[in-house]
C-alpha cells in the first residue's frame, strides 16, 4: 500500500505518524512549500518525499497519487490527527470487494479535536452529498481508501480545497460504491490550515461549492450495430465481413467500458441498428439514430442529450478509438477545467475528428456546427473546428488519435492498446500476419 500525506509544516507531528504507518506500507509525504524542515524530517525518517510548489490541498494529493505505484492507495492528513495505525480499518472493504472508495469518519476524542464551525460546515456538505450521490456518508473525511487506477481514470481537477469533494462526487458519477468507516480523530498538532480558522473553513466552503455547482457531463457514443456486412467494410480485405464485425464489436465493447469508468450524469449509446447480445455495460441507455447523413445524426444527438440534461456538457465520441483511456475525457471535463470552455474538440490523424463536446448543448447550435459538413474527408474536422471558431466559441483541443478505418490503422491502434478487447481480437484473427 502506498499512504500518501500532504504536508505543510508538520514537523511537530510527523515522527509520530511515520511512526505508526503499517509495517510494509510506503510512506509518501508531498511537501507543499514547509519552511520547518518537514520534508528533510520525513526523508531522514524513511518516507519518499516529493515536492510540490503549488500551493494547495489538492495539488499535494494529486502529487502523491502520481506518485504513488501500488495497486491501493491512501490518503491521510499528517498533522497527527488522525491514527495511521486505522488505516487497515479503511483499506479493508477495498479488499474485500465490498467498496471503491472508503471514507473515515471522523469520531473525535475530545471536543477540542473538531472546532464547531468547521463541523457545521462539513455537517451541511455531508447532507449535500448525501443527497447528491445516494451513498450514507456523514464526513468528508482526509482518511480515505481506493484503487490507484479508478482515481486516475475520474481525472480529479481541482487542486485546492475541492479535491477531496471532487473525489467524492467523481467516484459517485462514475459508478463506484462508497462507504465509511469509523475512525478517532484527535487534536492536531499545531495550527490548522483549513479548519483552525474561520477563514480557512470559508475558502474551504467555497472551493466545494464551486465543485458542487458543476453538473456531470452527458457522455455520448455513436456507434452502428456490428454487424458483418454493415461495419468496418474497409478492413476487408484482409478481414472477413464477420471478423470485420467482432472487431468493430471488441472496439465499441473497448469504448463503453472506458467510458464507464469517466464521471457523468447520462451515458447514452446512440445506435444504429437493433442491440444484440450482451456487450452492453450497465448504466448506458440506448437511443436509436435518426435518419440522415452522419452530420444529421450527430447534430440530433447532442439534441437528444440537451433535451435529457439542458445544463450538462455533452460530449460525443465514436467507436473506433479503443486506444481511448479514461484520463483523456476526465480531465478535461473536470470542473476546474471546464472554466472558460465552450465546446471539445478531438482532432483524428486522418483529417477527422474523434470527439465533440458542447458546454452548453443545444439542437440550434449543433445544428450551426455540424449540418451541411462533408462528413469522412480528409477536412471533415477542420471544417467542423472552424466552425466552432466562427460560432465564437472557445475550444478545449483533446489530444489526436488514430480511428480504425484500414488493416494498417487496426495494427497500428491495436499496438497503442496491447491490453485492450480489439487487440486482443486482432491478434487472433492473424490476418497482419
Amino acid at each position: 500500500m502506498d499512504v500518501v500525506l500532504p504536508c505543510l509544516d508538520e514537523a511537530a507531528a510527523l515522527p509520530w505518524v511515520l511512526g505508526r504507518i503499517p509495517p510494509g506500507w510506503r510512506a509518501i509525504v508531498v511537501d507543499n512549500g514547509s519552511r520547518d524542515g518537514s520534508a528533510e524530517l520525513a526523508r531522514s525518517l524513511g518516507a519518499t518525499v516529493r515536492t510540490e510548489p503549488r500551493r494547495g490541498f489538492g495539488a499535494a494529493c494529486h502529487t502523491g497519487l502520481l506518485a504513488a505505484t501500488a495497486e491501493l492507495v491512501c490518503f491521510l492528513d499528517c498533522d497527527g490527527s488522525l491514527d495511521p495505525a486505522q488505516l487497515p480499518r479503511v483499506v479493508d472493504p477495498v479488499l474485500a470487494g465490498r467498496a471503491d472508495l472508503v471514507l473515515g469518519r471522523r469520531r473525535p476524542t475530545t471536543r477540542a479535536a473538531w472546532p464547531a464551525h468547521a463541523r457545521v460546515a462539513n455537517a451541511v456538505l455531508a447532507r449535500r452529498l448525501r443527497a447528491r450521490t445516494g451513498a450514507d456518508l456523514h464526513d468528508l473525511g482526509p482518511m480515505r481508501a481506493a484503487r490507484r487506477d479508478r482515481l486516475l481514470a475520474l481525472g480529479l481537477g481541482d487542486r485546492r480545497s475541492g479535491y477531496p469533494l471532487e473525489m467524492v462526487l467523481g467516484a459517485s458519477a462514475a459508478g463506484l460504491r462508497i462507504a465509511e468507516v469509523d475512525v478517532d480523530y484527535r487534536p492536531r498538532s499545531g495550527r490548522s490550515k483549513v479548519t483552525g480558522t474561520v477563514r480557512g473553513t470559508r475558502q474551504a466552503v467555497r472551493d466545494m461549492r464551486a465543485v458542487l455547482a458543476a453538473p456531470p457531463a452527458t457522455l455520448l457514443v455513436i456507434a452502428k450495430a456490428p454487424v458483418p456486412g454493415r461495419v468496418k467494410t474497409r478492413l476487408c480485405p484482409p478481414c472477413t465481413p464477420q471478423l470485420a464485425a467482432e472487431l468493430a464489436r471488441a472496439a465499441l465493447v473497448d469504448t463503453l467500458r472506458t467510458l464507464s469508468t469517466v464521471p457523468a450524469g447520462r451515458r447514452l449509446l446512440v445506435l444504429d441498428g437493433a442491440l444484440d447480445g450482451d456487450w452492453l455495460p450497465p448504466g448506458w441507455t440506448v437511443l436509436p439514430q435518426v435518419g440522415g447523413g452522419l452530420e444529421v445524426r450527430l447534430a440530433a444527438a447532442f439534441a437528444a442529450a440537451a433535451e435529457l440534461a439542458p445544463q450538462a456538457p455533452a460530449l460525443l465520441v465514436g467507436m473506433d478509438t479503443p486506444q481511448l483511456t479514461a484520463p483523456m475525457l476526465a480531465e478535461p471535463l473536470a470542473p476546474v477545467a471546464r472554466e472558460g470552455v465552450d465546446a471539445w474538440f478531438g482532432p483524428a490523424a486522418d483529417g477527422g475528428f474523434w470527439a465533440l463536446g458542447l458546454a452548453r448543448p443545444s439542437a440550434a447550435l449543433a445544428e450551426r456546427v455540424l449540418l451541411g459538413v462533408a462528413m469522412s474527408t480528409p477536412t471533415t474536422g477542420a471544417e467542423v473546428a472552424d466552425r466552432l471558431a466562427r460560432a465564437g466559441l472557445r475550444v478545449a483541443r483533446l489530444p489526436q488519435l488514430r480511428d480504425v478505418d484500414t488493416a494498417e490503422d487496426a495494427a497500428a491502434v491495436a499496438a497503442l492498446a496491447p491490453d485492450s478487447a480489439f487487440a486482443r481480437s486482432w491478434h487472433a484473427a492473424r490476418v497482419h500476419r
